[in-house]
């Protein structure tokens, strides 16, 4: 299996500049996955494909102004840090530019020596560990300092910041969001829970996976970065009490399925748990939980790509993908989507 075996050709007109308005108002390509059947909606419809007693679950996490733009303090050479996880109260690790100048032992400053930061250590991905100085409460100074990391194929500035949180974003800790769940309202959500469906929070920081491509051919040999995930014991329940009674399991973004099938058994039971994940989700991969996906249109051979691909089959998902280039459907982060499950297009 060839990384290249997951290329499609997007025009870059298609990439989407700016968030839908309102939220929901984005279009949806509704797909089987059993066979290759389409139908083309608006996100506002999704409530038409779910039934009482299924289960949604949806990620928490919420982004940071993980974006921190300073200078070398020995040089005074311009230097950006993108924060991705944090170790311990004031150590994180971080994606560094530029990374050849930047060694263990330099210091770097931010907002005219309000943020110090100290690199300790480079780590097995090219990035760096750092650890923070500086006075008062951290998350207030990178509020101040930070700003929003939006994917570099976005050049437009964002307006209103929260519109790269959902809104349901709860637990600081990513450095992109989950970008499915860009779509829903709050109005929205409450019409889902009304109709008699479980929406069931987990939690997964996003970070460098995010942001790293697939640089080996032989997909096989591409590792995935680790990030770190939650499944609490209610949550488990009331997802495993939902599939028992027959309920059908949406994921709600490709993070919530990586969580989930994280912590799926082979017979698809759910287990509460904590910690570090580095899940690769390609063909060949059983789907050991997920019966529904909603999801963004994502980079050509990424492996976000390869997961829609173990769902839908390779040939099924790109034929998706060119048809949703053909209909001028928007692409990535702030574009529009897709709801894949068995038989939701008659």
């Amino acid at each position: 299996m060839k990384t290249s075996d997951f290329n499609y050709d997007l025009p870059e007109r298609l990439i989407a500049q700016t968030p839908a308005e309102p939220r929901d108002s984005s279009r949806m390509m509704v797909c089987n996955r059993n066979n290759s059947l389409r139908s083309d909606r608006i996100f506002r419809d999704i409530t038409g494909y779910l039934r009482p007693g299924d289960v949604m679950v949806i990620n928490e996490t919420r982004v940071i102004p993980a974006r921190l733009l300073g200078a070398k303090e020995s040089t005074g050479v311009p230097t950006e840090f993108l924060l991705l996880r944090r170790r311990e109260i004031d150590t994180w690790e971080a994606l560094v530019k530029p990374g050849r100048r930047l060694h263990a032992g330099d210091m770097v400053s931010f907002g005219d020596g309000l943020l110090r930061a100290e690199i300790l250590d480079t780590t097995d991905a090219g990035g760096r560990v750092v650890r923070f100085l500086y006075d008062g409460v951290f998350e207030n100074l990178l509020e101040k300092l930070g700003e929003m990391p939006l994917p570099p194929y976005i050049h437009e500035k964002l307006r209103d910041p929260n519109r790269y949180q959902t809104v349901y974003a709860k637990l600081d800790g990513s450095a992109a969001a989950p970008t499915a769940g860009l779509h829903f309202t709050p109005e929205l959500l409450e019409k889902v829970r009304q109709m008699g469906v479980e929406i069931v929070p987990v939690l997964l920081h996003v970070g460098l996976g995010t942001f790293r491509p697939v640089k080996e051919e032989d997909v096989e040999k591409h590792v995935m970065h680790s990030e770190y995930y939650e499944v609490s014991s209610e949550a488990a329940r009331k997802i495993n009490r939902a599939k028992e009674a027959g309920g059908r399991l949406l994921c709600i973004g490709t993070t919530s399925m990586r969580t989930i099938e994280t912590v799926a058994d082979e017979n698809g039971l759910i287990h509460a748990g904590s910690g570090m994940t580095n899940i690769f989700i390609k063909p060949g991969v059983k789907i050991k939980a997920v019966d529904m996906l909603l999801t963004n249109f994502h980079l050509p051979q990424s492996t976000l790509l390869m997961l829609v691909s173990t769902l839908m089959g390779r040939e099924n998902a790109l034929d998706a993908y060119r048809e949703a280039v053909e209909k001028e459907y928007r692409f990535f982060s702030f574009g529009d989507c897709m709801l894949l499950g068995n038989d939701l297009v008659k």
